[in-house]
């Protein structure tokens, strides 16, 4: 399958909180991990697709390498390229949930590509009603900081695995406007990979709302990756109208996915640096409970259905930029993944296959 030609470079956002660490220990408890959520989720109305349960690779810990071993393996099976480990610095070197993707780096498995996103926010109480608790604060130290943060990833920017856009590695960054002196970020890691003997980095910055995207691509970024999970309803519902039916009436945030989905690719992406997102699903309230943003109905058949529309659009693109983020390959407590469970099988994987390859 390897050898196939591929229409597209699906690269699936990786969540690396599948196994304990200290500072979830002690913000939610003894042995807390992603799961935690995902297995005591309950339907909050009628025909309410929860709790979700892992068929083929079961409540796994990162932390086991055959565990990354057998993800690797369904995602090459698939037609996935590769991973995008969602990466934590928080600044004067504070890191967490690094194991997984240190462990893939150092044991050089599996062989598959891989790239970093840097979740730069802040950890907070937000989605459990606690939006001022902060667990642990994003910091931009400057420029001394940067470099550290550098130096951290330049074996993985030259492990041969590392996915590259024209020769250059991928980084990802979650909140590209959070970053008070980008131009300082940019300076210092341009000019380190030159050092390194790399041929500069491809930064791609996440956009929210695509009205962004010239602006992001103004504060230097070679390309952006536009996410549109809630379009939907910023452009069905007036912001003072989910007030009131949330808050007021304490209505559920829910929409239908296959409505959903004809708003979750636009114009914008058919552009050679506006990298579009695939969405099999969405449901946070493993996390939120009532708070949630909740897609109903969403099918491996409607999944394909999207998958199709989004490679339409950026047929026309060079091979090398035929880029698509899947979102995401393990996000359980949000409904966002595409790994086997017992309602669906393999079915959300076998919508990507069917799509990916040239027949």
């Amino acid at each position: 399958m390897a050898n196939k030609e591929k229409k597209a470079r699906v690269i699936a956002f990786y969540l690396p909180q599948f196994h304990p660490t200290p500072e979830n220990d002690v913000f939610w408890g003894k042995g807390f991990t992603e799961w935690t959520n995902v297995g005591k989720a309950k339907p909050l109305f009628k025909g309410h697709y929860q709790p979700h349960v892992p068929a083929d690779l079961g409540y796994y810990d990162l932390r086991l390498p055959e565990t990354r071993e057998a993800q690797a393996d369904l995602a090459k099976e698939y037609g996935i390229e590769g991973f995008c480990y969602w990466h934590y610095w928080f600044g004067d070197g504070k890191r967490t949930l690094e194991r997984p993707f240190a462990e893939v780096l150092k044991s050089e498995k599996p062989d598959l590509p891989f790239c970093v996103g840097w979740a730069n926010e802040t950890w907070s109480g937000i989605w459990h009603g606690e939006d001022k608790k902060v667990l642990i604060e994003q910091k931009y130290p400057g420029k001394a900081d940067y470099e550290q943060h550098f130096l951290s990833l330049v074996d993985a920017f030259k492990d041969p695995r590392y996915i590259k856009v024209d020769g250059k590695p991928l980084v990802y960054i979650y909140r590209p406007f959070q970053i008070p002196d980008i131009n300082v970020f940019f300076e210092a890691w341009r000019g380190l990979a030159v050092e390194h003997g790399l041929a500069d980095i491809y930064f791609v910055g996440h956009c929210q709302q695509f009205e962004q995207k010239n602006e992001i691509l103004q504060l230097g970024f070679d390309a952006v990756n536009i996410s549109r999970i809630f379009d939907i309803e910023r452009f069905t519902t007036s912001k003072i109208k989910r007030g009131v039916l949330h808050r007021v009436f304490k209505k559920l945030r829910t929409y239908d996915y296959e409505k959903a989905s004809a708003y979750f690719v636009g114009s914008e992406e058919t552009e050679l640096n506006c990298i579009p997102t695939i969405i099999p699903n969405w449901d946070n309230s493993p996390r939120s409970g009532t708070r949630a943003y909740i897609m109903t109905n969403s099918t491996p058949g409607k999944f394909q259905k999207h998958i199709k529309d989004v490679f339409k659009i950026i047929e026309h693109k060079p091979e090398e930029n035929r880029l698509v983020f899947l979102k995401s390959w393990n996000e359980w407590a949000e409904g966002n993944y595409v790994e086997p469970d017992l309602v669906y099988g393999r079915g959300y994987l076998e919508a990507i296959q069917d799509e990916v390859l040239v027949k």
